[in-house]
């Protein structure tokens, strides 16, 4: 089991933001994408942060770029809605240039992943560092991360033609909804002692919703055990429930993040911001640990957690064709 055209924007001089200080030194960090990016959600919950418990603001909705109006995804969410800014709108450093507009000085940028497909050989080649003889298969496609820098629409001056934008994540979706219309659903059993999914028997237990201390409560937690669930053969197929080796393996503390941080994709797409996931000490101490062995946990963890959310909610993400704007 597994548990207008000449519009002028200025804002306001910001708000301190507690995240900046955590992460002022790490703007130049060094190493792979995956040690960046880990480096930087470390000293996150080093400062006392859970970058999972609520990645999103009720009031202004999904962190986007200002210029695309496009929402980021996966890591990306949680990254931007980590620095506290009140404005939900990112743009990196040659968007403020187009709009007429520069960086404050001092300000430092956010890191975002940007996914890019390529061609691992041609065909008929043999890959780098491998034996000629083990040629790859034609068109093989591979995903590589690469990072670029945003910066708070409150971390810029004098911003021009700025595109009319939102100031709202859309319309919200009902929480039941999001339960009764998720695809190939699994069977949910309710007036049972603890919430779980059951990979053998494919089906969600959960208590009774009036022991819940709160409708919310109960949501994030049925979202938690569903997005468990989407790993299943017969969804999304994911090595980390299908081969988990049980309580304490490498496949199930991954599958676990995997699940809290989908539940909270969830509850911010049904606008519920009561959290439900500790940040005692133990629990994040625990994080810090497996974050610190593995460079590529997290950046992972979100990503399949982002394909959760969207099986569930049946979306078809927009696939993105350029790093500034998308993701």
């Amino acid at each position: 089991m597994i548990e207008s055209s000449t519009t002028t924007r200025a804002p306001s001089s910001p708000s301190p933001v507690p995240a900046t200080a955590a992460l002022g030194q790490l703007s130049n960090p060094g190493g792979s994408v995956y040690e960046q990016i880990t480096n930087r959600i470390i000293a996150l919950l080093r400062a006392g942060t859970v970058p999972w418990r609520k990645p999103w603001n009720a009031k202004t909705g999904w962190p986007r770029n200002l210029v695309s109006t496009k929402p980021y995804r996966g890591v990306n969410v949680l990254l931007l809605h980590a620095m506290q800014y009140q404005s939900p709108f990112w743009l990196t450093f040659r968007q403020a240039q187009e709009l007429g507009g520069h960086i404050r000085k001092g300000e430092k940028a956010t890191p975002v992943v940007f996914w890019k497909s390529f061609n691992s050989a041609k065909p008929g080649e043999a890959e780098p560092f491998k034996k000629p003889e083990l040629t790859p298969e034609p068109n093989r496609r591979r995903m590589m991360a690469r990072m670029y820098w945003v910066f708070n629409e409150f971390q810029c001056e004098n911003l021009k033609n700025i595109p009319p934008v939102s100031t709202q994540m859309g319309t919200l979706t009902a929480p039941v909804a999001i339960v009764e219309n998720m695809p190939k659903r699994p069977d949910i059993k309710y007036g049972l002692r603890s919430a779980f999914y059951s990979p053998p028997g494919d089906f969600v237990g959960m208590p009774s919703r009036e022991v819940f201390s709160s409708e919310d409560a109960f949501f994030s937690t049925i979202y938690h055990e569903l997005v468990h669930a989407t790993g299943h053969a017969t969804r999304l197929n994911r090595p980390t429930l299908t081969e988990s080796q049980g309580f304490g393996s490498d496949p199930y503390c991954k599958e676990e993040l995997i699940a809290e941080i989908g539940a909270a994709f969830l509850c911010g797409h049904a606008g519920i911001t009561e959290s439900t996931i500790t940040n005692s000490a133990a629990y994040v101490q625990g994080w810090l640990g497996k974050l610190q062995n593995d460079k590529s946990l997290f950046v992972s963890a979100a990503a399949q957690a982002q394909h959760a959310a969207d099986f569930i909610l049946d979306m078809t993400p927009e696939s993105p064709s350029s790093p500034e704007g998308i993701e």
